[in-house]
């Protein structure tokens, strides 16, 4: 991309679409284009063609979404599915029709099975069931990385797909509800901190394993993805480090100053046993994560103090 490269960053007041635009302005573009929803609204087929070609987009980054944690997705799954596949239609559609030169959709590590082998590679996608907590995203997630693939094979567009684990950091949603599970936990340990709770309850056995991504390192790895890969197959974005919610919690106590006790509710969802994706692609790019875990949750409960996201 030029530097003055017009760049649409779709989602732009999301975890990830602010991140991208913090990048951009770091390394020095000064034409990127961004709408909120009042401006323009994604799901409205006609208005993404006419904003698309009027506004000559060369590049688009994708990372507009409808998104939440395992309440939301479990209890949601016809707005999820609707939502997002209407936004991968629309706005890959538009940008074939309209000419742009290269595409970066943003998917999530939910569209493979969920008990694919761990870490699981890219070769993994449409191999077993989904996980049904998720089943409504994570097909349309997989319909928008194959319409990708499907139109760089047969029009050639440089049309990409990039599929993070799970992300936190800066910007994050912390809905009591409708939050992914470092910032909804997160909010739970502080408001049991202030509120002076004897114990804070965990969704789950506390088993399950995860990978979690700060915000920053992701923008890092898209902005290299989208200089140099071409590739139709998708490529996934992950640290290569796990650990259990339960230790997530342990850690989570120990970045808000909590000094209760963790509890568990087993009647509650664990979700898949194990997920975490083989980078092995994005690392022969030259990238790698700067963040620890550790590191990550205390910048991101600075940063949630700061802006009173509780």
């Amino acid at each position: 991309m030029d530097k003055k490269s017009r760049i649409f960053v779709a989602g732009h007041r999301g975890l990830v679409g602010s991140a991208i635009v913090k990048k951009l302005q770091k390394v020095g573009y000064t034409d990127i284009i961004v709408r909120n929803r009042q401006e323009l609204d994604l799901l409205n087929q006609a208005a993404v063609h006419r904003f698309i070609k009027d506004e000559r987009i060369g590049y688009v980054y994708f990372a507009a979404a409808k998104v939440g944690g395992i309440h939301a997705n479990s209890t949601q799954q016809a707005d999820f599915l609707y939502e997002n596949l209407t936004l991968a239609a629309n706005i890959i559609h538009a940008s074939a029709e309209g000419g742009v030169e290269k595409l970066l959709f943003l998917g999530s590590s939910c569209i493979y099975p969920k008990l694919a082998p761990q870490p699981i590679s890219e070769d993994s996608l449409l191999t077993g069931p989904l996980e049904p907590t998720n089943e409504g995203y994570a097909i349309a997630k997989i319909a928008g990385l194959k319409l990708c693939e499907m139109y760089q094979r047969q029009y050639k567009r440089r049309f990409i797909s990039a599929m993070p684990t799970n992300l936190y950091g800066p910007g994050d949603n912390f809905h009591p509800l409708n939050s992914h599970v470092i910032p909804g936990m997160m909010r739970r340990f502080h408001e049991a901190k202030v509120g002076g709770a004897p114990d804070v309850a965990i969704w789950g056995t506390g088993t399950p394993k995860r990978e979690f991504l700060h915000v920053e390192d992701l923008a890092e790895a898209l902005y290299l993805i989208m200089e140099k890969y071409e590739e139709p197959k998708t490529i996934n974005v992950g640290t290569g480090q796990e650990c259990t919610i339960a230790e997530l919690a342990e850690a989570m106590k120990a970045v808000t100053g909590y000094t209760g006790k963790i509890t568990f509710d087993s009647t509650k969802p664990d979700g898949t046993p194990r997920k975490v994706v083989d980078s092995t692609r994005l690392r022969s790019l030259g990238w790698a994560p700067k963040y620890s875990l550790k590191e990550g949750l205390n910048s991101t409960y600075r940063w949630a103090i700061e802006n009173n996201s509780f």
